[in-house]
């Protein structure tokens, strides 16, 4: 029964399950606990946290009924809940089980002080961690941090935030400054000991977004603000992971609140740091500039890169441009344009560089009044980073091209409605190029890919190849729900709807189901457009529009689909039916019958047609 399909059942079966383990303790088998436990992870919050109460008193509380000792009990509790999670081996879902167990007892889960000395423990004494279980408990300390502070459930477990009584917003500012003024003096130690650990590093750089700032400052603890921004500043010229990057760059937009005691020292340290980076990465580019034939080996080519990622970081959450990285970038990219010679290790970042210093500069031209100089700069900064975009949607390496897009669009979307001149007319060669690498980079090969996933062990890598494409298609659909390209554009997006309905399907019902709020009967036409394009298609196959065939067949069932789509409020969309039927008729007979006493070829269509027949009102189906 927890596994009925009314959740509400689940939930009070699991409740009572709780009920019947505290009294007939014997009566479930360890198989029976291991496959009730797996609910602290299902989406369904209220069955979760009836879960984790059943994980909670079957198996962490009995472990430590003897003790007495309230610290030691945590340290216990806390080792116990690693080690389950070990066992289950479900990577990134610590959150939902710390989700799941936050309403029955999160007293432990809040113990931070437990977890940092656990942490900072030796690691030669008997009972310390592992390496897999410190990076876990520093992945739960995270957890917990983001669940005091933010009181919402993980993405995915919950489509609402949660509303906070008084008391919970009152517990939850308790928490936040008891979380500041614990890591105010525990971080430092805690990144100093992880330093040289990329993953743990990350993790631990993200606890600075949560704290209170006005607390933080008030503590007077000046020496540790120093040494944290030392370690800041240490781990962006040491570390070139991405994830330790951003973390970074969070970091100093955390310690970076406006009006606060502390904010003129984390001023001056990023101002240090900015000017250390951009010196070096200026003299690597004098060195390119001005040396053209001597190429670049490994080494530097590793060390550019490097200085452009840390760069791109943090030009990301700061405005950087009194250091004027988009001129900078923007002589690296077009000299790699005229001598084609540089790596793509290079080029990437440089670019995505260029494109976070664009982004605050349409900012500025959005938010100010710029004068008509800075109005002509930006207009010529704008057009050479335009041509860039066009220029490396055909690059040959893979994520240039993605990044091209991304930023092309991103630009589109931003510029397409804005005045002052600053108005972004979208051609049809724009938006031809759009869709053509709309369908190489995210529906062409489709076969080939699902192919290559049921071979490929790598579970991950695919997961990742599929977000990334969904995140190409959402991005372009995005510029047709807000008419930044035309609606019709929508229509070669349709025609994939079944063949790639398990991977793209609700991204393409959204885009139906925006435009049709938009404007319903351009949205009507598109659909009759898709389906017209498609029996061309399978007429220009077959030699004749074959109604018995399986592509026809396939037609046949996309239509039905997006009549199902219309809903039952046939009133509602009366206007936008009868217009697909008079359209769908006009075509029908569009041509003339091949022999004189034959059909006409495109009278098949009406066969589509009729899917949306029931759709119509009783009144409108005399009138077409």
């Amino acid at each position: 029964m927890t596994l009925d399909k009314d959740n509400d059942v689940c939930v009070q079966v699991m409740r009572l399950l709780v009920l019947m383990s505290q009294n007939c303790e014997d009566l479930f088998t360890q198989e029976d606990c291991e496959s009730l436990y797996q609910f602290v992870y299902t989406a369904h919050r209220p069955l979760a946290a009836a879960a984790g109460e059943f994980l909670y008193k079957r198996y962490l509380f009995t472990e430590v009924e003897g003790s007495t000792e309230g610290t030691k009990d945590n340290a216990r509790q806390l080792k116990i809940l690693l080690t389950f999670f070990c066992e289950n081996e479900l990577h990134e879902h610590l959150a939902y089980l710390v989700d799941s167990l936050w309403d029955c007892n999160p007293g432990f889960l809040k113990d931070w002080q437990c977890m940092s000395s656990i942490l900072l423990q030796d690691t030669n004494e008997k009972d310390a961690l592992n390496i897999i279980q410190e990076r876990l408990l520093i992945e739960l300390l995270l957890a917990s941090v983001r669940q005091a502070v933010i009181g919402h459930p993980p993405v995915g477990r919950g489509t609402m935030k949660k509303v906070l009584s008084a008391k919970e917003k009152k517990v939850q500012l308790e928490d936040r400054v008891k979380i500041t003024e614990h890591f105010a003096g525990t971080l430092h130690l805690l990144l100093a000991k992880f330093f040289t650990e990329p993953e743990k590093m990350a993790n631990l750089l993200q606890i600075l977004q949560y704290f209170d700032m006005e607390v933080y400052c008030s503590l007077g603890l000046n020496k540790n603000l120093e040494v944290l921004l030392n370690q800041l500043n240490h781990t962006v010229e040491i570390h070139s992971d991405p994830e330790v990057l951003e973390a970074c760059s969070k970091a100093y937009i955390s310690l970076s609140k406006r009006n606060l005691e502390c904010q003129a020292n984390v001023d001056l340290s990023k101002k240090q740091l900015m000017d250390q980076l951009v010196d070096t990465f200026n003299k690597m580019l004098h060195d390119i500039l001005h040396e053209r034939e001597v190429p670049l080996n490994a080494e530097d080519v590793d060390q550019m890169s490097c200085v452009l990622r840390r760069l791109a970081a943090f030009h990301n959450g700061h405005d950087l441009t009194q250091w004027n990285l988009y001129q900078k970038t923007s002589q690296l990219l077009l000299f790699e344009d005229e001598h084609r010679c540089l790596p793509v290790q290079l080029l990437l970042p440089a670019f995505q560089c260029m494109y976070y210093a664009l982004l605050w500069k349409v900012l500025a031209v959005i938010e100010d009044k710029p004068s008509k100089e800075d109005l002509v700069l930006f207009k010529a900064h704008l057009t050479t980073f335009w041509s860039l975009c066009k220029h490396y949607l055909h690059y040959q390496d893979q994520p240039m091209q993605e990044q091209a897009f991304l930023s092309l669009c991103d630009l589109l979307f931003l510029l397409s409605h804005r005045s002052r001149g600053i108005y972004c007319c979208v051609d049809s060669s724009l938006q031809s190029e759009l869709l053509l690498f709309v369908q190489h980079h995210v529906f062409q090969g489709d076969e080939d890919l699902d192919k290559a996933a049921s071979l490929s062990e790598n579970n991950e890598e695919n997961m990742e190849g599929l977000y990334k494409r969904r995140n190409l298609l959402a991005v372009y659909c995005k510029l047709i729900i807000y008419n930044v390209v035309e609606m019709a554009a929508a229509s070669e997006i349709y025609k994939e709807y079944i063949k790639a309905y398990n991977d793209f399907g609700d991204i393409i019902k959204e885009i139906l189901s925006r435009t049709r709020q938009s404007d319903r009967i351009e949205s009507a036409k598109t659909l009759v457009l898709c389906l017209q394009q498609l029996f061309q298609k399978h007429k220009e196959e077959y030699g004749s529009a074959s109604q018995y065939s399986a592509s026809f067949s396939n037609i046949k069932e996309m239509a039905r689909r997006f009549s199902l789509t219309f809903g039952l409020d046939h009133l509602k969309y009366r206007e936008s039916v009868t217009m697909m039927h008079k359209q769908g008729i006009e075509f029908a007979f569009r041509e003339p019958p091949l022999k004189d006493s034959g059909p006409p070829p495109n009278l098949p269509f009406l066969i589509l047609i009729n899917e949306f027949s029931s759709k119509l009102l009783k009144a409108d189906k005399r009138l077409v």
